[in-house]
């Protein structure tokens, strides 16, 4: 068996942990056993995606006999394994900063931050040029939870409870990759159908952003209203 295929049934293996996990973190009680094993089970299945689907992403594009399109594929499964990684590692990232008090210029967490960035707008311009519409809109989220890390890390801290929306969103964004890449690349398979409609590939953002703010908006009321 080659390290391909090892590294896809890792992939598969860790991508359905996340996908049937993602959601027990969200709706256990936060700080609880339940809320930790399955955050980080969760997690570790997702550091197992994004590593693999790094490797098969790269592989694939160097392979002679891939076709243009298997290469836009390719593309978009190095950017969700960027996506996956990066957002998973500011929402652990920023439990462990929870005590700071000014901005935070650390290497690793601005790094990886601005490699979503330079990933995102990359893929985004590239798939314009191909005319590719899942490479030129989904990128624009990348863009979105980027920009969004930077503002908090070069930004002084001015919320109560501030790690804990950050950690909220990270963990959530990483979720829109994981069912995202279900989407594009499981379901398919797993119907026996060819192609799907594109609105469907983005639907995990349409439901889960909406999801995001919600949740933030509530906790913020609830965590930051004033003393009467």
């Amino acid at each position: 068996m080659t390290l391909f295929s090892i590294l896809r049934i890792l992939h598969i293996i860790g991508g359905f942990t996340s996908l049937f996990t993602f959601w027990i973190p969200v709706v256990t009680k936060k700080g609880g056993k339940a809320h930790l094993v399955s955050g980080w089970i969760y997690v570790s299945g997702m550091i197992i995606v994004s590593f693999s689907a790094l490797y098969m992403g790269i592989y694939r594009i160097l392979d002679p006999a891939s076709s243009s399109e298997l290469i836009s594929f390719s593309l978009f499964l190095i950017f969700i394994s960027i996506l996956s990684g990066s957002t998973a590692y500011y929402g652990l990232r920023v439990l462990k900063n929870k005590s700071r008090k000014t901005t935070h210029k650390n290497v690793w967490d601005l790094g990886f931050s601005l490699l979503l960035l330079f990933s995102a707008v990359t893929i985004c311009v590239y798939g314009v040029t191909v005319d590719f519409p899942l490479l030129a809109w989904f990128p624009l989220v990348g863009i979105f939870l980027s920009i969004t890390q930077l503002n908090y890390w070069l930004r002084k801290p001015t919320k109560k409870l501030h790690w804990w929306f950050e950690h909220l969103s990270g963990m959530l964004g990483c979720s829109i990759a994981t069912i995202t890449a279900f989407t594009v690349f499981g379901a398919p398979r797993l119907l026996n159908i060819e192609s799907i409609n594109i609105l469907l590939w983005f639907l995990p953002t349409i439901l889960l952003t909406p999801v995001i703010i919600g949740m933030s908006i509530y906790y913020n009321r609830k965590f930051n209203r004033k003393r009467g």
